[in-house]
Order: structure tokens, then sequence, then C-alpha cells
């Protein structure tokens, strides 16, 4: 006879395996991000030197704009990046700081974070740790993959993984008690969160 402790374990490990499976959709309209009164996740993130830093250290008593974008090789994400950095000076008079969060390696985030010269700080999710643990993971299909490949964008090389999952482009605001106090997420990449509103939001 199988022990009670056993049984417990596997059906653990299989509602785990189960869960996270159904974590990842197969399309960016069938995220779940976190909902606005969530923590922020106590997970690791890499700066554009390679370093590990925890997400939640980064936000403990400091509200935060939290980004996460696709990556430096997307247009529409670096103008939004770039639209941000100039209402940064007006969210850190307003005791916000902006993280910003890719799919890129440390090497490709830090190209960008050069090329744009933003004056806050990106921040690299090569593994997609964060993007899982804020809900806006999703699989990129074959065809969009093709897409990409024809304007010569490998996302593979970009992140230095295979697992082509990309971050449905979104924004948090997370108070000095790490709770999220606003977010905003579209599943059509090309459409984003205007820096004025993100202004009037952090009011």
């Amino acid at each position: 006879m199988i022990k009670t402790k056993t049984l417990t374990a596997l059906f653990l490990a299989l509602a785990v395996n189960v869960s996270f499976g159904a974590a990842i959709p197969s399309s960016p309209k069938e995220v779940q991000p976190l909902e606005i009164g969530s923590a922020v996740p106590a997970v690791a993130v890499q700066t554009t030197t390679g370093g590990a830093v925890q997400l939640n250290a980064l936000t403990q008593g400091k509200p935060s704009v939290i980004i996460f974008y696709r990556g430096g090789w997307c247009p529409y994400c670096t103008r939004h990046l770039a639209a941000l950095g100039e209402v940064e000076p007006e969210l850190r008079a307003r005791g916000y700081q902006i993280l910003a969060i890719s799919t890129d390696n440390a090497e490709h985030a830090a190209a960008t974070e050069a090329d744009t010269e933003l004056g806050y700080q990106l921040f690299a999710d090569p593994k997609m740790d964060a993007a899982k643990a804020f809900g806006l993971a999703y699989k990129v299909d074959p065809p969009t993959l093709e897409k990409l490949a024809s304007y010569k964008i490998d996302i593979e090389a970009a992140s230095g993984e295979t697992h082509h999952l990309l971050p449905v482009p979104a924004i948090f605001l997370t108070d000095a008690q790490e709770k999220i106090t606003f977010r905003h997420f579209n599943a059509d990449y090309t459409a984003r969160f205007d820096a004025e509103k993100l202004l009037k939001a952090a009011k």
C-alpha cells in the first residue's frame, strides 16, 4: 500500500505541473496578469551587467513603475521606452522609480540601454521567470516566428533561450508596500499606454 504522504506528494507534484503548463498560454489574448492588490512576486531578474537581483527587493519601500516589454528588437517597445523616459523626471518627482524588464538577455538589454540613453534601469528576464510570475508570458506560434524571422528578428539569439516565450507588453504601478495599485496590458503589441496617462495614474 502506498503511504498517505507519498500519495500527497505525488498529487501536489501533479498539481504543480498542471498549473505550470496552464500558466503558459499559446496566445497573448489568453494571459492572466496579476490583479490589483497582488504583491510583487519574489522573482529574480538580471541587471544589464548580468548580476541577479530580486525584483521585490528593488520595489521594497519604493513606489515603482514596472514595465514589461518584448525586447530591444521591437521598434514599438523602444519608442515606448523613449516616451516613458520623457516623463521619468516627473515620475521620479512623485517618488516613483521605473524598472523595465524584457526577455532579452543581459548583453542585449545593455545594448538597448546604451542606444536609448534612458534615465532609468533596464533588466533582463531571458528565462521569462518574471513574466511568468506576473502572468504575462505566452508561447509564440510558428507562423509568428516565421514572420519575425522575415524581419531578421531572432528571439532565440536575443534571449539566449529556446523557449519561444514573449511577454504581453504591460505596465504595473506598485506602492511602497509592494502592492500593485494599477495595471495596464494589451495583447496588441502595437498599442501602448500613453505616457501622459501613466502620469495621471501615478497621481
